[in-house]
């Protein structure tokens, strides 16, 4: 009892106060190293990089969900698998160089695929065949390589979207021209517009319709402009929430020429890098510090 009070209160003296703290210091010194150690050989060994890419489905026809990672030539060691937010099973797994379907969830059942032979060179992008409106929502593209792991969202938009045709209205009584467009939706706005008279507002000399399509889902537009001029370009532009679409007619006294182009809105690119590896970069400095003084 005695020598136990007697260690306490040589504890207690200023002496042993500094001794506890130089203890201390030394436990902390350790530690920090051995965390140092772990994130240099560790925790940047285990993070990769994953880029998706934010598209849209056109209802009906095949889709591609975009996702790259950082290349790794083990093919073995790659494990792909696709989420979706509120959807118990998986969209799709790819692992040891095949697909592997059996969590795969109902719905997806028959329609997904990936591009096997560029897995090696980092692409893990997904096919979706006959694109559906339910397919909308949050996807995770989820990697795991012999270099480590990562994941990165994407936001899937779906929707219809179609190239309009501009032609010369023959049966229309004045000069007209009929624009058509068979697939969209949500239901777009079409706005007319004029090479010679720029800033016209053609709304008064247009009438433009929407037609449900027998899978009672997307609508076929046509949009009629009339008492239109000869050797004058116009434009009829079709746009919704996920595509914008233009079609040119040029009529001359000899001929006519059309173009047509379609852009796809809101596209962007997600990029994901794992905790461990920003973590690492604050902290690196502070362990080469530690390590060197």
């Amino acid at each position: 009892m005695a020598s136990t009070l007697t260690l306490i209160k040589s504890l207690l003296s200023a002496k042993g106060i500094k001794t506890i703290v130089l203890m201390l210091y030394h436990v902390f010194f350790f530690m920090t190293l051995l965390f140092c150690i772990f994130l240099i050989f560790y925790g940047r060994r285990h993070s990769i990089t994953v880029t998706t890419l934010t598209s849209a489905g056109n209802i009906g026809e095949d889709g591609i969900l975009s996702c790259t990672f950082e290349p790794d030539i083990k093919l073995a060691d790659i494990v792909i698998q696709w989420l979706k937010e509120g959807v118990m099973g998986l969209v799709h797994e790819f692992k040891e160089g095949k697909d592997v379907l059996s969590n795969q969830d109902e719905m997806f059942r028959g329609r997904t695929a990936v591009f096997s032979d560029q897995v090696i060179v980092g692409n893990a992008s997904l096919r979706l065949k006959n694109v559906q409106l339910t397919d909308a929502g949050t996807y995770k593209c989820y990697i795991i390589t012999s270099k480590g792991k990562g994941n990165a969202n994407l936001e899937y938009k779906t929707g219809a979207f179609s190239i309009p045709e501009v032609n010369v209205d023959y049966n229309a009584s004045s000069e007209s021209l009929r624009c058509e467009a068979p697939r969209w939706f949500p239901q777009p706005t079409v706005v007319w517009a004029s090479q010679v008279d720029q800033g016209a507002n053609f709304s008064d000399v247009s009438n433009t319709s929407f037609e449900l399509n027998s899978e009672n889902v997307t609508m076929k537009v046509v949009s009629v402009l009339y008492n239109v001029t000869i050797n004058n370009t116009y434009s009829c532009m079709i746009e919704n929430s996920i595509a914008k679409a233009t079609g040119d007619i040029k009529v001359t006294d000899s001929e006519i020429k059309r173009r047509s182009h379609l852009q796809l809105l809101n596209s962007k690119a997600s990029l994901c890098v794992s905790a461990y590896s920003a973590i690492s970069w604050v902290l690196l400095p502070l362990c080469f510090y530690l390590i060197l003084k």
